[in-house]
């Protein structure tokens, strides 16, 4: 009976996850939708918020722009087919925490599994019916991508969610029977994927962080270019409302954008750009006043930044380290240690950066955001710098003896 419940709520949730996305989609959308074109006209919303919530999943947008559109703009013709794959995030990242809240209930109501399943399904349903049913000329998507990629986030996060919560709790199920064999290692091997978990956690975090507060001053520092190309946008008070929308969606993209500066590589912002401390190349940026943060120039001094993803290694040592048992302390364990957070971070790092790359519109606008391997690898080499200082460095007895104490505790 247990089970069947564990089902049914997380079907509930992943139904919930979808229909709140989809009408944070709408919602806006239908209110410009009557003050643009009136209320006669209804036949393109739907369509266009099917659209929204896609791209803000990941699904690439095939637009062909009509000929009286072309016609009117004076857009040349070659220009009207192209992609855009940039996803304004926070469409995907509320699906992620989201789901990992149904998966932390599921694993602590001790039938993870099926709930991971269930959820998974259902979620993969609904993008099936938004995808069937959403379909429009003007913005293609293909089916299965429409699908695949709305699911892939809702079960990562719900993966997570469950697997974290199930592997500190215990499930009575494979999680256990893991733990179980890991105990039988020689070591400090029973500990180690916790301590892993818990520092790529701890890294990623920082690093994240880290680009949060780059971003921020990079707006609150550039505010004047920002509004003066909003003030040049010349826009009613609708557009000004959209554009707002919009802006504060893509603010996950600007934060992973701030990430790859920090960490050295950088981004582009089109074919042929640059925007990192080594120099800056934008060339014409397109008119969105979030875009006047870019700075115009740059400084060696900005490479001070890579310091930052360094601190946020050793803090993931540093705390990795605390929670190591004294009998467990070995080069081995300790060299995984350090090897697996540094690994970690920088696949996550890389993951969130194929994330905010992709194409923002035709011709050299095809190419934005930064390049996943080169910020990964240079996150994991920060990372790694970082952890190693306080992972491997050689501990004081006083300070061997106290953790000591507090493990017994």
């Amino acid at each position: 009976m247990q089970r069947v419940l564990v089902l049914l709520l997380s079907a509930l949730d992943a139904l919930v996850a979808a229909a709140v996305g989809v009408a944070a989609a709408f919602a806006p959308l239908m209110v410009l939708w009557f003050v643009a074109f009136g209320a006669d006209d209804w036949s393109g919303l739907w369509p266009t918020a099917a659209a929204v919530w896609q791209l803000g999943h990941a699904v690439p947008l095939h637009l062909t722009l009509p000929d009286a559109y072309l016609a009117a703009t004076g857009i040349d013709p070659s220009l009207a087919q192209f992609v855009v794959s940039l996803a304004p995030l926070a469409f995907g990242a509320f699906t992620a925490l989201f789901a990992s809240r149904s998966g932390v209930r599921a694993a602590r109501a001790g039938a993870w599994v099926s709930g991971v399943v269930s959820g998974a399904l259902v979620f993969a349903l609904l993008a099936v019916a938004v995808g069937v049913t959403g379909r429009s000329g003007i913005a293609a998507v293909h089916l299965w991508q429409a699908v695949l990629f709305p699911a892939l986030f809702y079960a990562v996060g719900l993966l997570a969610g469950a697997v974290t919560t199930a592997w500190s709790d215990g499930d009575d199920g494979p999680l256990d029977a893991l733990a179980r064999r890991l105990d039988r290692a020689r070591g400090a091997w029973p500990e180690v994927p916790g301590l892993l978990a818990r520092g790529a956690a701890v890294a990623v975090t920082g690093v994240v962080a880290a680009g949060a507060l780059v971003a921020t001053l990079a707006v609150v520092l550039r505010g004047g270019q920002i509004v003066a190309l909003s003030q040049a946008a010349n826009l009613d008070f609708a557009g000004v409302v959209l554009l707002g929308i919009t802006q504060l969606l893509y603010l996950p993209v600007l934060v992973i954008w701030a990430v790859a500066f920090v960490a050295g590589p950088g981004f582009a912002l089109g074919t042929g750009t640059a925007v990192s401390a080594a120099g800056t190349q934008l060339g014409v940026v397109p008119g969105i006043p979030l875009l006047g943060a870019l700075p115009e120039s740059t400084s060696p001094w900005l490479y001070v930044l890579v310091l930052l993803p360094v601190a946020a290694g050793a803090l993931a040592g540093w705390i990795v380290r605390s929670r190591l048992p004294r009998q467990a302390e070995s080069a081995g364990v300790q060299v995984t240690l350090t090897l697996g957070i540094a690994a970690a971070a920088a696949g996550i790092v890389a993951l969130l950066c194929i994330l905010g790359s992709g194409s923002l519109g035709p011709g050299r606008l095809a190419e934005v955001g930064p390049a996943p391997g080169a910020v990964a690898l240079a996150v994991g080499i920060e990372v790694a710098l970082g952890a190693g200082i306080l992972l491997l460095a050689p501990r004081s007895r006083t300070g061997t003896d106290a953790v000591g104490r507090s493990q017994l505790d």
